[in-house]
């Protein structure tokens, strides 16, 4: 037996129209948004009284998506440190291939935006880096030189 694919990555955040802007700009694209609530996700979810605004993106091949929630009951929770470098336990980061990196950091500075480190070139294939995304993921691009 094995799985079938990956279908989606999910990010709480507090501010869903921010977050939502943000991954547009990086390219992805809106396939749907709502609100969710019920006790079949009280108990999907072993929380009580559950009501989150969802919004689905997917990126212009179709075969990853993000799934962006807000908790409006119950409140979300804050990790600690807000900001978890890379070298934290657990989901950090999400990596995504571009076709100009310079110009993605450029769209997405508007948008809160900030370089961890510094770009970096990988040999003869790559040009890396590692920014701060919405809600304290890290989201990580890489340009395919040549």
């Amino acid at each position: 037996m094995t799985i079938q694919r990956m279908d989606h990555v999910g990010i709480v955040v507090d501010d869903l129209g921010a977050a939502t802007a943000f991954f547009l700009e990086l390219g992805m694209e809106k396939v749907g948004e709502a609100p969710v609530e019920g006790r079949w996700l009280d108990r999907l979810l072993g929380l009580d009284d559950v009501r989150v605004d969802i919004v689905m993106l997917a990126t212009p091949d179709g075969h990853s998506r993000v799934e962006l929630s807000t908790y409006h009951r119950p409140s979300a929770i804050r990790p600690e440190p807000e900001h978890p470098t890379p070298n934290t336990v657990g989901i950090r980061g999400v990596m995504f291939a571009v076709d100009d990196l310079d110009d993605v950091l450029a769209r997405l500075s508007p948008h809160g935006a900030v370089l961890l480190g510094e770009i970096e070139q990988y040999g003869d294939t790559y040009r890396l880096c590692y920014l701060h995304g919405p809600a304290g993921v890290i989201v990580a691009l890489a340009q395919q030189l040549g």
